[in-house]
C-alpha cells in the first residue's frame, strides 16, 4: 500500500479514489515513468528514450494489419508434453501456466490479412509464451502459415522474438528448423516473397533458421539478434565484444539486416516491399 493511501485512511475527511494499479509504466532502459495510455498510443515506444518494448501477438498483428481484413489462422494440435519432461515444474504445468497468462494455445500466432491494402500472411512468435520457444507447435504453425500464403499466392511475414528452442521437447524442437527451411524453400520456389522482422530478442535456433533465411530482413531499433549469448562468445573467444555487439544498429551495420525501421514506419515499409517484390500478375 502506498504512502497516499494509508494517509487516506487516517484521514476520513479525505475522498478515496479508485486508481488503476496499472496506470503507469516504467521504461526499463530509461526508467522514466509514463502514462500506459500513452505509452500505448505510442505503439509501445518510449517517448523520451525511443526504446521499442516488447508487445504481445494479437498487438502486433493488430499495428501491422489493416483494421477489419484479418483472418486469424486456426493454432495447429500436436502432441503435448511427448517427452513427459519435469525439471522443477512438469512441462504440461507450465504449458497450463502461460496458457493462462496468453490469449493463444502457444507462442506462434499468424494471420491472412492485408497491409496498406498489399495481401499477406504474418505469423508472429510472441516472447511472452514460455520465452517465444521454438517447439512442435511452433514449428507447425509457421509451416501451416507459409503453406497458406502458397495457397494464396501473396507473401509471408514472419515476426520473430525467441529465446531459442523449447528444451522440454528436446530433439523434436530442433527438428522444427530443417521443417521451417524447407517451407522457407517452397516459398521462394513459387516466387513469393518471405520478409522477416526481427525483434527483440531474436536468438538461438530461431536465428540459425528462419529469421535468418528471409529475401529482406528489417530489424526494430536496438533489438537484440544473435544465437550464443554474448559471455559465451566472449569467454570461447577470450576477446572483448565490440559496444553494441548483437544489437540490430551492429548487425545492419555488418550486412546481417537489410534495414532498421522504427515501429511507426513498419506498415509502410513491409506495404512497400510486398509490392515490389510480389509476382507480377498476369494480364
Amino acid at each position: 500500500m502506498s504512502w497516499i493511501n494509508r494517509v487516506r485512511e487516517r484521514l476520513p475527511f479525505v475522498n478515496k479514489r479508485e486508481t488503476p494499479d496499472n496506470l503507469w509504466i516504467k521504461c526499463s532502459r530509461c526508467q522514466e515513468m509514463l502514462f500506459r495510455t500513452d505509452y500505448e498510443a505510442n505503439l509501445n515506444v518510449c517517448p523520451q528514450c525511443g526504446h521499442h518494448g516488447r508487445i504481445g501477438a494479437d498487438r502486433r498483428l493488430d499495428q501491422l494489419l489493416d483494421d477489419g481484413a484479418m483472418e486469424l489462422l486456426p493454432a495447429p494440435r500436436v502432441v503435448e508434453d511427448p517427452l513427459k519432461f519435469k525439471d522443477s515444474k512438469r512441462y504440461t504445468d507450465r504449458l497450463k501456466a502461460a496458457r493462462a497468462d496468453n490469449p493463444h494455445p502457444d507462442a506462434f500466432t499468424a494471420a491472412l490479412g492485408t497491409i496498406l491494402g498489399q495481401k499477406a500472411v504474418v505469423g508472429v512468435q510472441d516472447f511472452m509464451f514460455m520465452g517465444g520457444s521454438m517447439g512442435m507447435a511452433v514449428g507447425d504453425a509457421f509451416c501451416q502459415a507459409a503453406q497458406r500464403a502458397i495457397d494464396e499466392k501473396c507473401g509471408f511475414i514472419c515476426v520473430t522474438a525467441a529465446g531459442g528452442a523449447r528444451m522440454q521437447e528436446g530433439i523434436l524442437s530442433l527438428m522444427q528448423m530443417p521443417r521451417a527451411t524447407v517451407m522457407t524453400r517452397r516459398l521462394k520456389e513459387a516466387g513469393l516473397p518471405y520478409i522477416v522482422l526481427l525483434t527483440d530478442p531474436t536468438t538461438g535456433g530461431v536465428t540459425a533458421s528462419y529469421a535468418m533465411l528471409g529475401d529482406v530482413h528489417i530489424a526494430e531499433p536496438d533489438a537484440l539478434i544473435g544465437f550464443a549469448g554474448q559471455r559465451v562468445i566472449q569467454e570461447t573467444i577470450r576477446e572483448k565484444l565490440p559496444e553494441g555487439f548483437q544489437r540490430a544498429e551492429y548487425l545492419h551495420k555488418h550486412g546481417m539486416v537489410d534495414m532498421v525501421v522504427h515501429r511507426k514506419d513498419l506498415r509502410e515499409t513491409l506495404a512497400g516491399l510486398l509490392g515490389y517484390l510480389a509476382p507480377a500478375k498476369a494480364a
